[in-house]
């Protein structure tokens, strides 16, 4: 079982409040609210329909709430297009790999890059020495990230080349590019088999130790139980338990979302 984050703190990061949507007929949240503490890992599970993806949706930008708001880093942060979320320092990774398939692994980290540089578009036209030196510095930049997710080996090949699990390594990679505060990861350990998926939990802690801190969905109970310092769950877009990972497993109401099956048998045994 993970320990709280030593850098963690009583202020929120990330605060919801009342977050609320619905999709036609299907209510996929309702009035969930929830805090996020600087320096911790922060868990988001539930069955499958539960409104975990709405919810990151809703945060990043995608969707728009039909009640609610969030607060970032003590800004108001409703009503920003996802390219603005992530200038404010939300990065995400998506539950279906969304790499650039046809371009090498550097240029992908590359792309993410992009969002902190100052160039323009006349310098990108112009390609005048300021534009050319923040090229350099970006793709350095990108090649330390290759490195730090362990897949600089394959900065020159295609995406779609790299093996499952370096596809997953190179999307965090490409979110971290952005210089995130916060990083919200969608199933990243989705399709890895258990060296891959230790080798993530790893790669987690470590980006948690540096400073950046992790809103985590994940179908893998064993993971979610031995890398985050709390849980939210939800049900039918309702939450229905939020606390450390020990109390959560334990949950009369989170056992009964999971109808006693699998799911349920793993949380028992993860602890």
């Amino acid at each position: 079982m993970s320990a709280p984050a030593p850098a963690a703190t009583r202020e929120p990061l990330l605060a919801g409040r009342g977050i609320s949507k619905r999709f036609g007929g299907v209510q996929a949240l309702s009035e969930v609210s929830f805090e996020i503490r600087a320096g911790e890992i922060y868990g988001l599970i539930g069955p499958n329909g539960a409104g975990k993806t709405s919810l990151f949706n809703v945060l990043t930008g995608i969707y728009t709430p039909d009640a609610g708001t969030f607060t970032f880093d003590g800004r108001p942060l409703n009503a920003l297009k996802p390219n603005e979320v992530a200038q404010r320092g939300i990065a995400r990774t998506f539950q279906n790999i969304r790499l650039f398939a046809n371009l090498p692994a550097l240029e992908n980290v590359m792309i993410g890059r992009h969002v902190r540089t100052r160039a323009g578009v006349f310098g990108a036209m112009l390609r005048d020495r300021r534009t050319r030196e923040e090229e350099r510095a970006i793709e350095r930049r990108a090649f330390e990230l290759l490195e730090y997710v362990g897949v600089a080996s394959r900065a020159n090949d295609l995406a779609r080349h790299l093996a499952y699990g370096d596809q997953r390594r190179l999307e965090i990679a490409r979110a971290l590019a952005t210089d995130p505060k916060l990083l919200a990861l969608d199933e990243p350990a989705a399709g890895m088999n258990a060296t891959e998926t230790d080798s993530l939990k790893a790669l987690l802690e470590r980006i948690r130790r540096d400073g950046t801190t992790i809103l985590l969905i994940e179908h893998d109970m064993k993971l979610v139980m031995n890398v985050c310092d709390r849980v939210l769950v939800l049900d039918y877009g309702k939450k229905i338990a939020e606390g450390t990972a020990e109390v959560v497993q334990k949950d009369p109401a989170v056992i009964s979302a999971y109808l006693g099956g699998d799911v349920a048998l793993n949380l028992k045994g993860a602890a």
